[in-house]
């Protein structure tokens, strides 16, 4: 059967907290509702267990009338003095957003909440936003509450991660997932009998135009699916409560970057989305997290994705979209750097012989599942140095991927591309970025990328030779990338954003070309839209990673490569990496813990030591070196069984039972508000303000000089940057 698929939006937009002023019963409720204050939701949170997390959720969908009742109701029901004017039975706490998770420490629970969000993009009508400011409140009464002296301790860890510092949700848009994998879904067979009855429920708060003409209901599906864990930064905090509410309770942000600049091409809005997502797993700070734990996750594991999207038509279904996917990562090895010498650079070392590359194999594993095949690997450690450092990690990679590299499908093995980057720089009569032009080239032309649509009828008009030998895979409805590249130096900041900058400028002209939008694949790196909107797009994506991992900005920037950098831009170097060294000698261990503590990889308890107490925290990450394992992972068939079949494909996208199991499908009417994106985003029944509608925070650096106005609405500043259309 042909079917329409839609992305069913999150009923719970807005929560209103309230609690009961009744002594002896109090309690939470938490009260969500949809943008249009239609539908709502009831959570009961009871505050007499003092270290519980007791929550009732009914599961039912409240009218705007039903829930006024059942508030006044509440609130008769819990006043202390009845007739005693002024006398309030029920209290509004806070108003929020969201619910990033439920966390305990010593002594009882906190709920943690979004109360400010700002919208910083738009996928096909899909909102994505920005954490602006989280309230942490304590669940337990007063009267019950059983103190312990370094809960405040640890209060002020948890803390210590900034939510207000890039981290993103969105309602209706799974961000964990890549858009080709949510696509995916969208064009996915599905049988009618695999999915549930028409949603009648509210009916009569749905719009149908068609029903007085005599037209039958419009029945479309509409689909939700599971996170992908590793890049969602609050599972762990929702886990006590995800089996017992509703599903449109459960938020899930990621950590990264998000960026969003509009684009005019002879009058045509593209839109040019940059999307990262950071890796929860082996998550840390840069000389406290390196190499790859035992499960194969790596440290500074960041996935970059790279959208184009024509905004001239807003519906994911309808609109013209494409998508190019990188990875960066630190080297999968057993490896560490000791801090204590004080060392700007302090020595590598191997912690752990791996002569069958054992984690390699677990870390890449995952990667042919999630992306497919080829792997590409870029590394841009030095070769040749005074004295052996950088080299030691290449003399360990290359024969673990050769290792690898001789149990796959020749077709299918993991491609390595070695290059001195820095050693390149310092030569006065080659072009760096002349170089990874080349190399960008090459991996584009293997691995591909994703666009939701067949060939426009302009590529048979204007033909080009290379566009004849592109990669990936193509399908009726137009092409997927297949594999991946993965770019590392030692680090993961200066030389990688450069290099990933250059297969993103690569594939912005490829994927601009698939769209109809310029006659050529290929852009000139002086017009506006490479050297001014993409380069600084992807310079705040670098600076923003280099924070979060190494502590200060990136020392090392697109131009810095171009050798066409000031001469100011040198002090402003030496600047930056004072700054990263200061961070990573004296804040890295408090940012280390908090990461630890919000990531629940350490769980505080009576019975155990403190956190600050433990002098590494090795086996919180490595927890297989505290068990035996029960099954001995084999050395040479080391990928997933059924992995080979789908390949180059990926694994996670294949239409297989055991992801199907991953996907809810429910018929819904047409018009249904949950799946309704025109009204959920344009709000045509009630009265909204431009800015709360329109202005979405387009990125802004503070090294831009293009900035043409700065309008005050509101008490915030909308930046708005000034585009020379590209011809």
């Amino acid at each position: 059967y042909n079917y329409f698929f839609l992305f069913i939006i999150s009923t719970i937009l807005h929560l209103f907290y309230y609690f009961t002023n009744c002594i002896f019963f109090p309690r939470y409720f938490l009260v969500g509702s949809n943008n249009a204050q239609t539908k709502h939701r009831v959570l009961k949170i009871d505050r007499t267990e003092p270290r519980d997390l007791v929550i009732i959720d009914d599961k039912h969908v409240y009218s705007q009338q039903e829930v006024r009742e059942l508030l006044g109701r509440l609130d008769l029901g819990n006043r202390t003095k009845i007739g005693q004017k002024g006398s309030s039975g029920l209290s509004r706490a806070v108003s929020a957003y969201g619910i990033v998770g439920f966390v305990r420490f010593l002594e009882g629970y906190y709920i943690v909440l979004i109360t400010k969000r700002r919208r910083m993009a738009d996928i096909g009508g899909h909102s994505i936003y920005k954490i602006e400011d989280t309230n942490m409140i304590y669940i337990p009464n007063d009267s019950v509450r059983v103190t312990h002296p370094d809960e405040a301790r640890y209060v002020r860890i948890f803390q210590n991660v900034d939510l207000s510092s890039n981290f993103y949700f969105s309602y209706s848009y799974d961000l964990s997932h890549s858009l080709q994998y949510n696509m995916t879904l969208l064009q996915m067979p599905c049988d009618a009998g695999e999915s549930e009855e028409l949603n009648t429920s509210g009916r009569q708060d749905s719009f149908d135009i068609f029903e007085e003409e005599g037209i039958p209901t419009q029945v479309v599906h509409g689909l939700i699916n599971e996170p992908y864990a590793k890049y969602v930064w609050n599972v762990r905090l929702l886990e006590k409560v995800k089996d017992i509410v509703h599903p449109d309770w459960l938020l899930y942000i990621i950590h990264g970057f998000c960026g969003q600049s509009k684009l005019l091409i002879y009058g045509r809005p593209v839109h040019v989305t940059l999307i990262a997502r950071r890796s929860s797993r082996f998550a840390g700070t840069r000389f406290l997290k390196r190499g790859a734990n035992c499960e194969g996750d790596v440290a500074n594991e960041v996935e970059t994705e790279q959208i184009i999207h024509d905004a001239s038509v807003m519906s994911l279904t309808a609109g013209s979209f494409s998508s190019c996917v990188q990875v960066r990562g630190s080297v999968p090895l057993y490896w560490s750097q000791d801090i204590s010498t004080m060392m700007p650079k302090p020595p590598i070392r191997l912690d752990q012989a791996d002569p069958y590359a054992h984690v390699a194999a677990l870390h890449f594993d995952q990667m042919l599942q999630r992306f497919g095949s080829p792997i590409i690997i870029l590394n841009l450690v030095k070769k040749r140095e005074k004295r052996k450092h950088e080299k030691i990690l290449s003399e360990e990679f290359y024969p673990a991927i050769t290792n690898l590299n001789q149990f796959l499908p020749p077709e299918h093995g993991i491609e390595y591309i070695a290059w001195d980057m820095a050693r390149y720089t310092k030569s006065k009569l080659c072009n760096v970025l002349d170089r990874l032009s080349m190399i960008a080239e090459n991996v584009v032309k293997r691995t591909g990328f994703f666009v939701n649509r067949p060939d426009f009828y302009c590529h048979t008009l204007r033909p080009d030779e290379r566009w004849g030998d592109l990669g990936g895979k193509v399908t009726p409805n137009g092409r997927i990338q297949t594999g991946v590249l993965r770019t590392n130096c030692v680090d993961c900041l200066d030389r990688t954003n450069t290099a990933q900058f250059m297969v993103g400028k690569c594939a912005l002209a490829y994927q601009l070309y698939a769209l109809g939008m310029i006659d050529k694949p290929k852009l000139q790196f002086d017009t506006d839209c490479v050297s001014r909107l993409f380069e600084e797009l992807y310079e705040d994506h670098g600076d923003t990673l280099s924070l979060q991992y190494g502590g200060s900005q990136l020392v090392h920037r697109v131009k810095t490569y171009r050798k066409i950098a000031p001469w100011t831009q040198h002090s402003k170097d030496i600047m930056q990496t004072l700054s990263r060294y200061y961070s990573n000698a004296f804040s890295d261990a408090d940012r280390q813990d908090a990461i630890n503590l919000f990531l629940q990889v350490f769980q505080p308890s009576e019975s155990k030591p403190h956190l600050w107490e433990l002098p590494t925290d090795f086996y919180l990450h490595h927890s297989d070196t505290m068990v035996l394992p029960h099954q001995q992972h084999s050395y040479t068939h080391w990928w997933t069984d059924g992995l080979l079949t789908f390949l180059p494909s990926p694994y996670d996208e294949a239409q297989c039972e055991k992801n199907r199991r991953k996907v809810a499908v429910k018929r819904m009417n047409r018009f249904d508000e949950s799946i309704d994106i025109y009204t959920e985003f344009f709000k045509p029944y009630e009265l909204t303000s431009f800015d709360d509608t329109f202005s979405i925070a387009m990125t802004n650096s503070s090294r831009s000089h293009t900035l043409s106005c700065c309008a005050h609405l509101h008490g915030a500043y909308c930046f708005y940057k000034t585009v020379i259309p590209y011809t």
